[in-house]
């Protein structure tokens, strides 16, 4: 059974939702190329996880930025969103979790942290997501998982977000995930979505074969 959230107007009164959306890797493991920029079906990856998030009545998203920033700020400025750099990106990804936490402005209920390079995820995975964190319970955090591994996006209490830029900057996410059993509530479901993610081109190949659909690259710029 769920639980009625407080201060609302009863049952699952609407969350507002901030959302860091990571994009700050340098795509070492597939050349050296930005993966957000990626394209399914001639839209970019990362564009494709800002128009999920937005379909899904996400309130505010932080955009964070390290190797390609240039490229990849001129797939999303028509976006509203805020863009954040990570002066060191290859700190590792807590890093840029810290920067987008210190981005998001508003007052929200629940953050949510995704990644740019999540082919399939749409806005009904996003809903999800936001639905069984409104059904928690006492938990914090929600992740999804498949076949008993964890999946991405997660989606969190505020409340955290102080707690964790309060404190150890690798204590975000994953560790306190880890470290806070008691606090996870696992969303188990069978949609492969949020398993699939791109890191080599081994992960190219697999999405292929299983989904029937190509990611490529962008085409270079047309000579003037």
């Amino acid at each position: 059974m769920g639980c009625i959230l407080k201060g609302g107007g009863g049952l699952y009164a609407r969350l507002v939702v901030g959302a860091v959306l990571l994009a700050a890797g340098s795509g070492s493991r597939l050349g050296g190329r930005p993966k957000s920029l990626l394209e399914l079906g001639g839209v970019p990856l990362i564009r494709r996880q800002l128009i999920a998030l937005s379909g899904a009545g996400v309130d505010e998203v932080v955009v964070v930025l390290g190797h390609h920033a240039e490229s990849i700020e001129a797939a999303v400025r028509d976006f509203p969103v805020t863009l954040a750099r990570n002066p060191s990106p290859d700190d590792g990804q807590a890093s840029s979790v810290r920067i987008g936490l210190q981005a998001l402005a508003g007052k929200l209920d629940a953050v949510v942290v995704a990644l740019a390079d999540q082919p399939m995820i749409n806005s009904q995975d996003i809903t999800a997501l936001i639905g069984a964190f409104k059904k928690r319970g006492e938990a914090s955090m929600v992740v999804p998982r498949v076949a008993g591994e964890p999946g991405n996006p997660v989606i969190f209490e505020a409340a955290l977000r102080d707690e964790w830029l309060a404190g150890d900057v690798n204590g975000a996410c994953r560790r306190w995930r880890d470290a806070n059993p008691e606090r996870v509530c696992w969303l188990d479901t069978d949609n492969q979505r949020y398993r699939i993610d791109i890191d080599t081109p081994q992960d190219l190949e697999r999405f292929a074969e299983r989904t029937g659909h190509v990611l490529r690259w962008p085409a270079p710029p047309a000579m003037a």
